[in-house]
C-alpha cells in the first residue's frame, strides 16, 4: 500500500491526475496491465515509464515474498493447536482491517501524501529538469490533470459560473472525451462529463475540487474555498507589505551609514 502511495504521488508530480495516478500505480504493482489512454501517456513519458517499471519489479518481488510467507505459515500451523490457529486468524483479520482503515482514511491519506511529497522532493530526482520548473513551481503549486466524472460538482456548468479562479485554481485547457482540445478555454465553455481539465493551483485545493460532488454540499464547499482563498490572499498582501517595509528600512539604514562614513572621512581630511 505504501509503495503504491509513493508511486502515485510521484506520478502526480509528473502531471497526472490523482485518480489516474492511483489507478495506474495499483495496476502496475499488481500486474493487471489495463490498456487505457493514461497507460499510453505513461509509455511515452520517460519519468513515468521509470516509475512504473520500478513498481512492476517491486510487485513481482512482493507476490513471491507473500506466497513464501503464506506457505511457511500454513506449514507451521498445520501441527499447532486449534487455539493457536484461532489466534493466528484473529491477528490476520486485525492486520487486514487496520490496513484497510489506513488505506481508505482521507485524513491519513492527506498527511501521508505530505510526508511522501517531502521525501520525494528531498531524496529523489524523479522529475526531468525542464519539466519540474513547469509542474513543481513552489509552495505546493503545480499543473495537473483532472478527469470530470458523473456527479462531480464541475459537470455540466460553464467556466464563468464555476468561478474557479476565486478558489485560486486556473483552468489552462480542456481535453474533450472525443479528442477535441481547447487550448484557451473561455467563460462560456461548458465542462462536460469525461472531460479532462488541465489545472494550475495548489495540489491540495485541486484534490478537494476533485472530490467535490454536485449539490448543496458542493456549493457550500465552493463558498468555503473562496473564503479561504480570500483570507490567504489577504495574508499574502500583508506579508508583502511587511517585506517591503523592512526593505525600505534597510535601505534607509544603509544610506545613513554611507552618509556617516562620508562625513567621517571628510572630517579626517
Amino acid at each position: 500500500m505504501i509503495v503504491t502511495r509513493v508511486a502515485a504521488m510521484a506520478l502526480m508530480f509528473t502531471g497526472m491526475s490523482r485518480e489516474a495516478a492511483k489507478f495506474q500505480a495499483r495496476s502496475a504493482f499488481t500486474g493487471a496491465g489495463y490498456t487505457t489512454h493514461e497507460s499510453e501517456m505513461i509509455v511515452k513519458h520517460p519519468v513515468r515509464r521509470q516509475i512504473v517499471a520500478t513498481l512492476m519489479l517491486l510487485g513481482n518481488l512482493g507476490v513471491a515474498t507473500v506466497g513464501a510467507t503464506v506457505m511457511v505459515s500454513v506449514m507451521s500451523t498445520s501441527t499447532s493447536t486449534a487455539q493457536a490457529r484461532w489466534w493466528l486468524l484473529l491477528v490476520f483479520v486485525g492486520g487486514v482491517s487496520s490496513l484497510w482503515y489506513v488505506f481508505t482514511s482521507r485524513w491519513i491519506e492527506r498527511h501521508m501524501n505530505r510526508v511522501i511529497a517531502w521525501c520525494l522532493k528531498r531524496f529523489t530526482d524523479i522529475d526531468v529538469r525542464d519539466y519540474v520548473a513547469l509542474l513543481e513551481l513552489s509552495r505546493g503549486y503545480a499543473i495537473t490533470e483532472m478527469l470530470v466524472e458523473k456527479g462531480d460538482w464541475l459537470a455540466d456548468k460553464n467556466l464563468a459560473s464555476l468561478r474557479l479562479s476565486d478558489e485560486g485554481i486556473l483552468v489552462l485547457s480542456i481535453r474533450r472525451s472525443g479528442g477535441i482540445f481547447h487550448g484557451t478555454p473561455r467563460g462560456e465553455d461548458v465542462v462536460r462529463v469525461n472531460d479532462t481539465l488541465i489545472l494550475y493551483g495548489d495540489l491540495e485545493d485541486v484534490e478537494k475540487l476533485d472530490r467535490r460532488r454536485a449539490g448543496y454540499q458542493g456549493d457550500k464547499e465552493h463558498i468555503q474555498s473562496v473564503e479561504e482563498q480570500d483570507e490567504f490572499e489577504e495574508q499574502e498582501r500583508i506579508r508583502l507589505q511587511e517585506m517591503e517595509s523592512k526593505l525600505e528600512a534597510k535601505k534607509e539604514i544603509e544610506a545613513e551609514l554611507a552618509a556617516h562614513a562620508v562625513q567621517t572621512t571628510d572630517g579626517k581630511n
